[in-house]
């Protein structure tokens, strides 16, 4: 007897949980460096001098736990497995070409996204002005209504690398259940 075939049941919905870190940079004024991208979307700053992530792709790091909250779920492959951050070919890649293979490959093993529940931890800036855009975003990159995708901003609280605004953070948990269309 094999060790999956010990376990007859198999649960119609999974749980996949997804974590990011990046270290944060001072923008230098003359254009080195990367935006600061959540969530598929560029959050401007209006602290001096503006930070963006250190990060071999774009460095959207709610992106990237999103990414492997999927991959987590379907028990595929991780991040850095499908996109190794020692490819050429991923240096400064948008993190929608991670989330859309994530998508793919978890469709084909006859998943579905039913809802996603992300956690950013930023000093600053605040994201309580972009919050319905990074969550419109991400849904419409998902595939899922907004009322389906929800985010949470929390600071620091000047504590630690993200308390003092040296690094972000980003939680994700991811439901699926299976596709009711599989074959």
């Amino acid at each position: 007897m094999t060790p999956d075939s010990e376990h007859a049941f198999d649960p119609p919905f999974r749980i996949g949980h997804g974590y990011d870190l990046h270290r944060l940079e001072p923008i230098s004024p003359a254009g080195s460096g990367k935006p600061l991208v959540i969530g598929g979307v560029e959050v401007p700053q209006v602290a001096e001098p503006p930070v963006g992530p250190v990060a071999h792709s774009d460095g959207d790091a709610l992106m990237h736990a999103l990414t492997d909250a999927i991959l987590g779920a379907a028990a595929l492959p991780d991040i850095g497995q499908l996109f190794p951050n020692d490819d050429p070919s991923n240096q400064d890649r948008s993190s929608t070409d991670f989330l859309a293979e994530a998508i793919r490959q978890m469709r084909l093993g006859g998943w579905q996204l039913a809802n996603i529940d992300l956690t950013v931890l930023l000093q600053s800036p605040k994201l309580g002005p972009h919050k319905i855009a990074i969550r419109e975003r991400l849904a419409q990159l998902v595939d899922l209504p907004t009322d389906r995708v929800n985010l949470k901003g929390k600071t620091g609280e000047h504590v630690g690398p993200v308390g003092e605004g040296r690094a972000i953070e980003a939680h994700a948990v991811v439901l699926l259940c299976r596709n009711s269309q599989r074959d």
